[in-house]
């Protein structure tokens, strides 16, 4: 026994330094398929409002700044930045040598131009409040630009990281018809990868771009493949059809049990900076008096949802924040848990009584309306189904509809068509809630779709945008998330995980603090494994 175990160490340690000098280095070439649930609506990030568009815009344009893995704002276009005493006045300085897709110099005149358009009244952007709060754009050079705020503005730097950059050479004297109808299907941008083909609810096919700054990327393609139900995600990854889906917790749960599959996949699971939420149309009758929205907060069972619809792969939400960032409060925590006799109470106080056949009525009218819910989202699909069930217990008939993602969003949200809707945000690190839910936003493109208004609220996010001391921000938005909870525009709903399956024959995938696909243009596949081509 003791010989051989003597022989097994030399022939670990001869194979060792074999085995060690195989290591793959990365190499070109390969596909990288990606199913998800919904099409992109525009490829135009500073008028798209849907998270498809903006993770494929991501992709083919570059920004000024841009988050790294630990959450800190670093350069992107800019190599560097210069922000005055006053904190008014912002210098950055651009990287020479960018160009975009077509050979063409990116220069100051392009951020310009973007700062021009984001800001312009006729373009429907959701995103222009912070760069209104800008009083001087000044072109010091083809590399050098200088923005003067009115004040000193808390979320300046990082809005910085939010506008995409666009080519003044292509859009300069063409009208919006032109931005919204040509350039949002054939976009023209200077990241990572190019727009190949877009065959709407099927596919978007992009293609590496050679003269993207930092080299071109690994992967010769990226295509996202659009399947709506997500079993059928779930196989497509299963046989090989796609490399990375996101998953729903049923089926995180089963990839972690499969060893099999876990030979075949990587499983990962991390928190998001993200809540779902139910949001009431306010210009509704039903949910004009907030008794009622906060009724209907206290007649839903949260922890029932997050362990029905997440399987237990999320946590309670009790505001837009999420637990362990430094602008949270705890205390709202004890805030409208679930307890029906309290709904009922608060449904009795707004003038609700129960009919002979159960359902609540005022005034003649029954306490009846329709959630609208978005195809291809299951923990979605299995909550409102939950909610349904706790709100007939206080008398409610809730209608539940799915409908197509573009669709709703377009159609529904946009126009303020719906009655009730369960979505999600996803926020950044910074506690800037202004176009949720200042009153300001309430008209289309605006994001406070609900039609949520409150002069304290309105002030509160206001001196929130221009207070830059972190102990004076925190007392700010600790007032807002209590305000919040008592006036419940939302319910909110549960912070869910991130939950994701990535094929292990793709490389170069890190996960950090802002997710896994953020150096997707250093993910590579290697030569044995670059089966799939594109069709």
């Amino acid at each position: 026994m003791k010989k051989l175990g003597y022989l097994s160490f030399i022939l670990i340690f001869l194979i060792f330094p074999l085995t060690s000098l195989c290591k793959e280095t990365p190499n070109y070439g390969g596909t990288l398929v990606i199913g998800v649930s919904a099409d992109a609506s525009i490829l135009v990030p500073m008028i798209a409002t849907d998270a498809m568009s903006h993770d494929v815009c991501d992709l083919i344009f570059s920004n000024i700044l841009k988050l790294n893995p630990q959450l800190k704002l670093v350069g992107d276009l800019a190599k560097g930045y210069k922000v005055s005493k006053d904190e008014k006045t912002i210098t950055f300085y651009l990287r020479r040598g960018v160009k975009w897709q077509d050979g063409k110099p990116f220069t100051a005149r392009d951020v310009f131009f973007a700062y021009k358009l984001i800001t312009n009244p006729k373009v429907p952007s959701p995103y222009s409040s912070e760069f209104k709060e800008v009083k001087k754009f000044e072109i010091l050079g083809n590399y050098t630009f200088r923005v003067t705020y009115k004040r000193p503005f808390a979320p300046a730097l990082l809005s910085w990281s939010n506008l995409v950059v666009l080519p003044a050479h292509i859009l300069k004297g063409k009208g919006l018809n032109y931005l919204l109808e040509v350039f949002g299907r054939h976009p023209v941008g200077n990241g990572p990868f190019v727009l190949e083909k877009w065959i709407p609810q099927t596919e978007i096919v992009l293609k590496y771009n050679p003269l993207y700054y930092k080299g071109r990327p690994y992967l010769d393609y990226i295509i996202y493949k659009i399947i709506p139900d997500p079993a059928t995600r779930f196989m497509e990854l299963k046989t090989g059809g796609v490399d990375w889906i996101s998953l729903t917790p049923l089926q995180y749960l089963q990839l972690k049990r499969d060893k099999s599959l876990l030979k075949k996949f990587r499983v990962y699971k991390y928190p998001s900076f993200s809540f779902t939420y139910i949001g009431y149309n306010l210009r509704f009758w039903l949910f004009k008096d907030k008794r009622v929205r906060q009724a209907l907060c206290y007649a839903i069972n949260k922890k029932e949802v997050i362990k029905g619809a997440l399987l237990g792969q999320g946590i309670p939400a009790y505001g837009p924040y999420t637990p362990g960032t430094w602008y949270y409060d705890k205390k709202i925590e004890n805030t409208c848990h679930y307890d029906p006799k309290k709904a009922e109470e608060l449904l009795k106080e707004a003038g609700f009584k129960k009919g002979k056949d159960g359902i609540l009525e005022k005034d003649g009218k029954k306490f009846e309306f329709t959630l609208l819910v978005n195809q291809g989202n299951l923990a979605r699909m299995l909550a409102a189904q939950i909610i349904q069930q706790e709100l007939a217990k206080v008398g409610i008939k809730m209608h539940i509809r799915v409908v197509e993602w573009t669709t709703l969003i377009n159609q529904f949200i946009m126009k303020r068509h719906f009655q009730a809707v369960i979505l999600g945000w996803v926020l950044g690190p910074d506690p800037d809630i202004y176009e949720i839910f200042h009153s300001s936003q309430v008209n289309p493109p605006g994001f406070n779709f609900v039609g949520y208004k409150n002069p304290e609220l309105d002030k509160l996010l206001e001196e929130g945008r221009y207070t830059l001391s972190l102990e004076k921000r925190k007392k700010i938005y600790y007032k807002v998330q209590e305000i919040l909870a008592e006036d419940q525009p939302y319910t909110f709903l549960y912070i869910p995980y991130s939950l994701e399956a990535i094929s292990k024959r793709i490389k170069g995938v890190k996960p950090s603090k802002i997710g896994i696909g953020y150096n997707i243009e250093k993910w590579w596949i290697p030569k044995r494994l670059q089966k799939r081509r594109l069709k």
